[in-house]
């Protein structure tokens, strides 16, 4: 059966992770999975709202750099599919009647 783990648990156990610099020790200390914790600190509603979480290993150029590398990707993905929408809506066989 599967634990269920509220937002506050959530918040808490990621700033713990962040604060100690490791997902394995904190998650083992919470008896959690690991790869649950880092989904967690991925997510920008558990994270602080960050796009990616810090990463105390590199600096904050590459940080900001890797920021703006996954903005750019999220963007090029959204316009890749309001093209592709408005082709398929373009070239429909007339206005739709709801029939």
């Amino acid at each position: 059966m599967h634990r269920k783990f509220d937002d506050s648990f959530k918040i808490m156990a990621v700033d713990l992770s962040v604060v100690r610099g490791s997902v394995a020790e904190v998650a083992k200390e919470l008896d959690i999975d690991p790869s649950l914790l880092s989904k967690w600190r991925r997510n920008p509603l558990y994270n602080g709202n960050k796009v990616l979480p810090d990463n105390p290993k590199i600096s904050p150029e590459e940080q900001e750099l890797r920021i703006l590398r996954k903005k750019l990707r999220d963007a090029e993905l959204e316009r890749d599919i309001l093209k592709k929408a408005i082709a398929i809506f373009s070239r429909g066989d007339g206005p739709y009647t709801g029939s």
